[in-house]
């Protein structure tokens, strides 16, 4: 793998891949050190063109623990607000030769157009309504935690499909592992041929008790131009995940943020079913996987049976001053 940029680029034998070195990596989490050299002397720069705190976190926390220099550009604050365009700026970032591009951009497209301008690994951290691959990655590594193996496995992806990237992403990839998938909410908030993706289409919740897994997705209001539900508060009790639609055995998930009292009621979003907190904790040993995947994976002479896991040297202890 060169870039990643779409889950439709990445076969079952990659994602299996990734997810057995985040496992790998997650036992490097538990230690007292939590970092190791395996990007060590590699730069990873995460250029930012969206407000975000998981992903943005996520990624940094991921290269800094593989031992990367890491440099973090947000679009506000930099030459971007001055009018510099995407192509400048990642022509200027390019000439320090980072290793590794992390982008977020409300354009759809702006990954592959970033991944033609530089000799950079990329990843696509999100491309306006496209996809969000790295976020349908770890939700595969969540469910595979709490479930095992996703053949044959039911998960209904419930709430605003249309202006949703992780829809798009947690559809391929789920199904690409064995799992079968419906997309539910509102007629207005389905996109027209997602059939096509291979899942199922529900416009009720009449059928949500044969789901194994229950993935609520966020209200996007920020992407809507138009009116496409009466009002929240129809939409909630019309969709709304609660306690009294959530079987016991269901997994609940959600990519996050979360809009407490639309999507989800207070009473499932700390319940035992969700696995909300386990997303994000896995988000990290799956970022950094993929990052090594991409980085040090590429590299001719790089094992490709085995990461290294050893320990980066701890920093030393300041001197103490004379007496």
């Amino acid at each position: 793998m060169k870039h990643l940029l779409s889950i439709e680029d990445v076969s079952r034998e990659d994602i299996e891949r990734i997810l057995a070195r985040a496992k790998e990596f997650e036992d490097v989490s538990r230690r007292p050190i939590k970092k190791v050299p395996a990007l060590q002397y590699k730069t990873v720069v995460n250029l930012f063109y969206e407000a975000s705190t998981r992903t943005s976190t996520s990624f940094e926390m991921a290269a800094k623990r593989l031992s990367a220099e890491v440099h973090s550009i947000r679009a506000a604050g930099s030459a971007v607000d001055k009018g510099e365009s995407l192509k400048d700026t990642v022509q200027t970032l390019s000439a320090y030769d980072p290793s590794a591009i992390v982008i977020r951009s409300p354009h759809v497209g702006a990954a592959d157009l970033v991944a033609e301008w530089s000799q950079a690994a990329v990843v696509n951290a999100g491309d306006g309504k496209h996809e969000h691959p790295t976020q349908a990655l770890l939700d595969v590594y969540t469910l595979r935690e709490r479930l095992g193996a996703l053949d044959g496995v039911n998960v209904w992806i419930v709430g605003d499909v249309l202006h949703s990237r992780v829809a798009r992403s947690e559809v391929l990839a789920l199904t690409r592992m064995g799992a079968e998938v419906t997309v539910c909410g509102p007629p207005t908030l389905i996109p027209r041929g997602v059939e096509a993706l291979g899942c199922s289409v529900a416009y009720t919740l009449d059928g949500l008790g044969e789901a194994d897994v229950v993935y609520a997705l966020r209200m996007q209001r920020e992407r809507m131009r138009e009116s496409y539900v009466p009002s929240l508060r129809e939409y909630a009790v019309r969709y709304q995940i609660d306690a009294a639609r959530l079987r016991s055995g269901q997994v609940l998930m959600h990519p996050g943020p979360v809009n407490r009292g639309v999507e989800l009621a207070a009473d499932v979003i700390d319940g035992p079913q969700a696995v909300i907190t386990a997303q994000v904790e896995a988000g990290i040993v799956v970022r950094m996987a993929v990052l090594y995947e991409l980085v040090a994976g590429a590299q001719p002479d790089a094992p490709a049976d085995a990461a290294p896991l050893e320990p980066a040297a701890a920093e030393p202890a300041p001197a103490k001053a004379p007496a």
